[in-house]
């Protein structure tokens, strides 16, 4: 008899379990931070932050029954927005010039000609109108499914549904979105990812770069404030997503201020 013919050996029992446990992925366990507790409790908001590292090591969170509750996107819709615009050739890149037609908007940085690099930076409701109109609802309902996109109720408006509460999302379903675009999961064309991530770029630190977008339901009730985006370290990439109560826009500053002072109670990004 050969030998490889014979009784294989067996491994004790507890080394056999400890070699397998080693094997198998083992997912982040999620944690509430009582720091980002006290962040919120010093504004003076109520609100949610999810921080979750992108090799799936590491979730925090702030307040994870609020992370799981849809809420109006509004313009943080922005990011997916330039996505659809770009792979269905609603626009041809992100310097392609939106020519203002001459109507006076509250805020005097959309009276004027954008690029869609400019619409992104100044959330131009206007400009992703005019882009929503040529992109049309029937790819929209196309796109969203197919990156399981918060929930859409029907029937909606093709150039408001972002807007007036029929599009809603969660904490924990944007984080889980930009994880697919960062990893370029969704079946887009690399120039596609790469327009987004040229207009999305918020800042850029010694040790960081970070991309992100604010948004604003002011129809809610209450109001809603969103900031969301991922931070890249030599670290480390980790994806965050922000939602609080404004009481008015004195309070929109604090989607970024908390965010950046969350990043930094973690030591991700420096002061």
């Amino acid at each position: 008899m050969r030998p490889s013919d014979g009784p294989r050996p067996t491994l004790p029992g507890q080394l056999f379990w400890l070699l397998l446990a080693m094997m198998v992925p083992i997912s982040a366990v999620q944690a509430e931070a009582p720091e980002f507790a006290a962040l919120f409790a010093e504004a003076g908001v109520q609100g949610t932050i999810v921080l979750d590292r992108l090799d799936g090591q590491q979730i925090i969170v702030h307040n994870a029954a609020r992370a799981e509750q849809r809420l109006p996107v509004a313009s943080t819709f922005k990011i997916f927005n330039t996505l659809i615009a770009l792979e269905e050739g609603a626009i041809s890149g992100i310097d392609e010039v939106l020519p203002w037609d001459g109507r006076q908007h509250d805020y005097a940085t959309w009276n004027q000609d954008q690029t869609l690099k400019s619409a992104f930076a100044v959330s131009c409701v206007w400009c992703y109108q005019r882009l929503a109109e040529r992109i049309g609802a029937e790819r929209y309902r196309v796109h969203l499914a197919q990156a399981d996109y918060g929930r859409l109720e029907e029937p909606f408006v093709t150039t408001a549904f972002w807007l007036d509460g029929s599009l809603t999302i969660s904490a924990q379903e944007q984080v889980r979105f930009l994880r697919q675009v960062i990893d370029r999961r969704l079946p887009y064309r690399p120039e596609t990812y790469a327009g987004l991530r040229a207009i999305m770029l918020a800042e850029e630190g010694r040790d960081f770069r970070l991309y992100a977008k604010t948004g604003w339901a002011a129809r809610a009730t209450p109001q809603i404030g969103w900031y969301v985006g991922y931070v890249e370290t030599a670290e480390a990439t980790w994806i965050f997503a922000l939602n609080l109560d404004t009481r008015d826009e004195s309070d929109l500053p604090l989607r970024q201020s908390l965010t950046r002072a969350s990043l930094q109670a973690k030591g991700i990004i420096g002061e």
